[in-house]
């Protein structure tokens, strides 16, 4: 394999909080990934459209995503349509060649994935990486547990071994921070301060974004 696996972390970002930017520092350094990539969606399959513009919120990312090792990536910005995990994994790897590529994702992100676009072919484009917490319980369908006992790796160095087809289970210290919590903050005139990056907050207040008015 060339070169250390590469993460991949999607989400709306609307906005993007301290919880993101967290969580793609933590499983960089404790999976030794090369880079975090941020990729937000143009248009999500499974959950409402974003508030925010894409051209806001990736500016909202490249001023928050400063830490080393963390990576914009616009691309399901630039991609018309809906933006499928499927395809943009599809891109990185013609991209990247045989580099390991690791989806990053938590576990009720994890738990619904049978209800993602061509799900079952995802492994053979990345590894899955699911951030979860001590006391964090799987509710996944018998489907999915399949899936994971053909594919569940402890060691972390396995994801570096192969390309794709691998998942791991990682105990990361998640923020409970949400954005659609910090934009019902801000209709109701609350204070947002210290759950997003100062740079971001700057942003939102000089766009007005997420106010009723």
């Amino acid at each position: 394999m060339s070169g250390a696996p590469i993460g991949i972390l999607g989400g709306t970002f609307d906005p993007v909080h301290c919880g993101h930017l967290r969580l793609a520092v933590e499983v960089r350094e404790a999976l030794g990934f090369d880079h975090v990539r941020l990729i937000p969606a143009a248009v999500p399959n499974h959950r409402p459209q974003p508030a925010a513009a894409g051209a806001l919120r990736v500016e909202m990312l490249r001023a928050g995503a400063v830490a080393p090792g963390l990576v914009v990536d616009t691309r399901e910005l630039e991609r018309p349509g809906i933006s499928y995990t499927f395809d943009t994994l599809n891109a990185l790897r013609a991209e990247f060649g045989a580099r390991p590529l690791c989806l990053v994702l938590g576990m009720d992100a994890f738990n619904a994935l049978p209800g993602w676009h061509r799900w079952q072919e995802l492994g053979a484009l990345a590894h899955f990486v699911v951030a979860t917490r001590p006391d964090a319980e799987p509710r996944w369908s018998a489907e999915l547990d399949a899936f994971v006992a053909a594919a569940r790796v402890e060691d972390p160095a396995a994801l570096a071994a192969a390309p794709a087809g691998r998942i791991h289970f990682r105990q990361i210290p998640l923020l409970p921070i949400s954005s659609s919590d910090l934009r019902r903050r801000l209709q109701a005139g609350l204070s947002i301060d210290y759950l997003v990056p100062a740079p971001v907050l700057a942003i939102i207040e000089r766009e007005r974004l997420y106010r009723s008015s």
